[in-house]
């Protein structure tokens, strides 16, 4: 049963550093300058949240499920924190 927080702690810290490198990688590519680094902060962000996602699944149901809601509940605290730094 001590699965079931230490994914939702991993994916709360994994769903922050998602978002979080997703703002980033969005600047990146709106800048117009940089695409390989754009490409390479994307496909960073990606791979460690699919190694997580995995990882949980091989445990079982619950911690993967725990994971998910805290990749969500992560999404939800980054985009309302960011929301009010909005240029």
């Amino acid at each position: 049963m001590l699965l079931l927080p230490a994914f939702l702690i991993l994916g709360l810290l994994a769903g922050a550093a998602h978002f979080l490198a997703l703002r980033e990688n969005t600047r990146l590519y709106l800048e117009g300058r940089r695409h390989w680094l754009a490409l390479a902060v994307q496909l960073a962000r990606l791979t460690a949240s699919s190694i997580l996602f995995v990882l949980a699944s091989l445990q079982g149901t619950g911690p993967l499920l725990a994971a998910a809601l805290g990749f969500l509940l992560a999404r939800a605290v980054v985009l309302s924190r960011l929301a009010g730094a909005a240029p």
